[in-house]
């Protein structure tokens, strides 16, 4: 994934914006927060961090480290009770300053729920390293576990990212055929719903990625297939024409995202992320259909609507 440059203001909805180095851990998250994404005045950011820095300090003493995957609803709860603690007779804070303390929070919690499910990309990266590895932890517990023979994580890594980097559906990923990727004009011809062929334009680590999988794996099972297929099926199964189905890429992608801590994410979500991304970084409703294919222009304008709280930030900011 790129790095954000200092001068780079992401929006919510970049789908490539973190560092892979960045550490899962809330102080790192919150560095960047404030690098990158608040934007209200000074005095304002100095309150948020020291609200900010109040829990990070509790959660600290709590936990005893401040991974993010450890901060869960219990954890706020015990920290709304311990300010909400009365020493003397007296309570700690009071509900007003409690309040404050907590909104700094929940619009955190909500920027950082909105950068995790493309961190699937990393957990999609490491499956070269760790995808297919045997379950049987007694039976190699003294060794390194193999890995499946047929497993294909460079398949499995290219299928992600081509979902990511062109927001194409779940069925026209596994209608791609080879011949139908221009690697210098950087975009995709498949066949879609109604017997029309749409052209994805995507990114250069989405086509890398393919290549990767086009070089390293795919003639070990075209030799069997024989297929114009981009993505095969592994050469051991005897079924079907060479094609994936679409449970398997349904099967990839909830693998790809339980690795990376993720639940209620489906394929068809990172087609909303990429309408919502074009929509965020152009305001081109145009430019949303001429990616996603639309062939009614309503489809694209709803990724332009914009919810009550987003439109008082945008008031309060003038």
């Amino acid at each position: 994934m790129e790095t954000v440059s200092q001068n780079t203001k992401p929006n919510n909805f970049d789908l490539v914006t973190l560092d892979k180095n960045l550490p899962d851990t809330l102080d790192a998250w919150a560095e960047f927060y404030f690098s990158f994404e608040v934007s209200t005045s000074q005095k304002s950011q100095k309150e948020q961090k020291r609200d900010m820095n109040l829990f990070l300090s509790f959660m600290s003493k709590e936990i005893g480290n401040l991974e993010r995957s450890n901060w869960t609803p219990r954890l706020t709860q015990t920290f709304i009770d311990y300010m909400r603690h009365e020493t003397d007779g007296k309570r700690r804070w009071g509900d007003k300053y409690i309040n404050r303390i907590m909104s700094t929070i929940k619009t955190f919690a909500k920027w950082v729920h909105k950068y995790r499910p493309f961190r699937i990309l990393d957990s999609a990266d490491h499956l070269i390293v760790s995808g297919g590895v045997s379950k049987d932890r007694k039976r190699f517990k003294s060794g390194t576990r193999p890995k499946r023979k047929n497993y294909r994580p460079f398949r499995n890594r290219a299928i992600i990212y081509t979902l990511i980097e062109t927001g194409m559906r779940r069925n026209a990923v596994i209608s791609i055929n080879i011949h139908d990727i221009d690697f210098e004009k950087k975009t995709i011809g498949v066949l879609e719903k109604g017997g029309l062929t749409h052209k994805y334009k995507i990114s250069q680590e989405g086509l890398n990625a393919i290549k990767t999988y086009i070089d390293r794996e795919r003639s070990i099972d075209n030799d069997q297939w024989n297929s114009p297929a981009l993505f095969l099926s592994n050469s051991p199964n005897r079924k079907g024409d060479g094609r994936l189905s679409p449970q398997v890429v349904n099967s990839i992608w909830k693998y790809v995202c339980q690795k990376a801590g993720i639940s209620g994410k489906t394929p068809h979500s990172a087609r909303h992320a990429m309408g919502k991304n074009i929509i965020e970084k152009t305001g081109n409703i145009a430019a949303v259909q001429r990616q996603l294919g639309h062939k009614n222009v309503a489809y694209s304008v709803a990724y332009s609507r914009i919810g009550d709280d987003e439109l008082q930030r945008v008031l309060d900011d003038r």
